[in-house]
């Protein structure tokens, strides 16, 4: 048996970015054949497309996880990592797309459509990319980056022109399957339909498609029952058409009163689609009253009754019985002048062409701040310092040292020593916490020496180094702490 899904969570990963290779041309007789390490391939991105031919959500209830595949790593010989494989969702004509907290980030409407849900990890480069004049060789490559990882919730809102609303068993999927090709279950229990059944209805020139939004009840606008499940696939809708049991035998119950206790959970619900603005409040939409089961003889004379009383209303109102098909063809001609109106007032708005205007991902801005965790530490932030700590292999004292270049040629220094920075306080660049040495100085007198070292550090290790063995040995009584070794 099929099952209906239009809510889910989706847990998306996009790929890693492969790491940069650090490689040095090894050939007789060429004894300086110069870095060849090739860059990492990027990771994949994570893709919602619609199709067209996927009507419901129900793959990601069983795959609430998807991922994208990594980045290889570059190789030797001026050889980059392979791209990252994107990973392709297919999702349904009329799916929301919002993060976590709710706020919507994309409204996919139309086969084609897409949204990046999860961007792929950019490639480290290789030690060949990093070569410059004062570092002719170098012993390091950047590492890859993680992918983008993020909780989506998907919500499916059914596109139709005509949304049928009406209270349980008031003959709303038998409607669909008289006026359309569709087959909905129908049986006359008080919660039959559980689903929206969607049906497309030919009317002359006209096409339209009329949805049999499930059974509502007071208090839905609210959340009582499965209310706002249910009135989220009316969000759509150009067309609200009322279907009333006019033959019920439920004591407190009549045509009048039903339509205004809907009416009552119409106005209370707003719609929350960003793109769909235009059409305002569901209240606002154009109304029609259908008033079914006059085949029952006591139906036809409640509806004959209670007419008079929606007409004032200015709403056009038709006696249809859904078994014996009277009325149908006069509530379909209206329903298609109804459509094509909206249409026409409507109209969808041109292609236009696409503008390209590429995110600055290398924003030169940072900022550093008092670090209220740490007495006497700072925390720097910004898109290119917190980038440049993820792709640093930090057991590589070469590497340390170029990320303290790139540093100190974006203002990092600079700003920390203008902000009281004391010799030794702790520094937060992304998730890693340095002790900052300004003695080290970043790009200034830098001394090409062995691959994989840098000077500055060996110097400041060996200093380190005598601090913590004279700090050893006052432990051990060995020597006072203001006496020299």
């Amino acid at each position: 048996m099929s099952k209906f899904i239009d809510r889910v969570v989706l847990h998306v990963r996009a790929g890693k970015g492969g790491h940069g290779c650090a490689s040095v041309h090894r050939e007789k007789f060429k004894p300086l054949g110069g870095p060849d390490g090739g860059n990492g391939g990027n990771g994949g991105d994570v893709i919602l497309e619609v199709d067209s031919n996927v009507h419901t959500l129900l793959d990601f209830h069983f795959h609430p996880h998807a991922k994208a595949g990594n980045g290889k790593p570059g190789e030797g010989g001026n050889r980059d990592g392979k791209q990252g494989g994107p990973l392709l969702l297919k999702v349904p004509d009329g799916t929301v797309v919002l993060d976590k907290d709710g706020e919507i980030l994309a409204d996919l409407v139309g086969a084609g459509n897409t949204f990046v849900a999860a961007r792929g990890g950019r490639g480290g480069l290789g030690n060949a990319a990093l070569a410059s004049k004062a570092r002719k060789a170098p012993g390091f490559a950047l590492l890859g980056e993680e992918g983008e990882e993020r909780d989506l919730v998907l919500e499916l809102k059914s596109v139709a022109d005509v949304g049928l609303v009406g209270f349980p068993s008031a003959g709303k999927s038998s409607l669909v399957s008289v006026l359309s090709a569709a087959k909905p279950k129908i049986a006359d229990y008080p919660f039959t339909t559980l689903v929206p059944n969607l049906g497309v209805v030919l009317s002359g020139d006209t096409t339209f498609t009329v949805a049999d939004v499930p059974g509502l009840i007071p208090g839905a606008s609210e959340g009582r029952g499965l209310g706002l499940d249910f009135l989220r696939h009316l969000e759509r809708c150009a067309v609200l058409a009322h279907v009333v049991d006019c033959a019920t035998l439920e004591p407190g119950r009549d045509p009048v009163t039903d339509v205004d206790a809907l009416e009552a959970e119409l106005a209370a619900y707003k719609p929350a689609l960003s793109g769909d603005a235009s059409l305002g409040d569901l209240a606002d939409r154009p109304r029609v009253v259908i008033l079914n089961k006059t085949d029952v003889p006591d139906a036809a004379e409640l509806a004959e009754l209670v007419t008079p009383e929606f007409v004032e209303r200015g709403w056009p109102v038709f006696e249809i019985s859904a078994v014996s098909r009277a009325g149908l063809r006069s509530l379909t001609f209206a329903l298609a002048d109804l459509v094509r109106q909206y249409r026409e007032d409507n109209p969808p708005a041109a292609p236009k062409r696409p503008v390209i205007r590429p995110i600055a991902v290398d924003e030169t801005g940072f900022s550093v701040i008092a670090d209220p965790r740490e007495p006497g530490g700072f925390i720097v932030r910004g898109v290119r310092p917190e980038r440049w700590v993820r792709q640093t292999q930090f057991d590589n004292d070469e590497a340390v040292g170029y990320l303290a270049d790139r540093l100190a040629r974006l203002g990092v220094e600079e700003k920390l020593v203008k902000m009281g920075a004391e010799p030794g306080a702790p520094v937060t660049i992304g998730e890693v916490t340095f002790d900052w040495e300004p003695q080290i100085s970043a790009g200034v007198d830098m001394v090409p020496t062995g691959r994989g070292t840098d000077v500055r550090l060996e110097q400041n290790e060996r200093v380190g180094a005598a601090e913590r063995k004279h700090a050893s040995r006052v432990r051990r009584g060995l020597v006072r702490e203001d006496e020299e070794e």
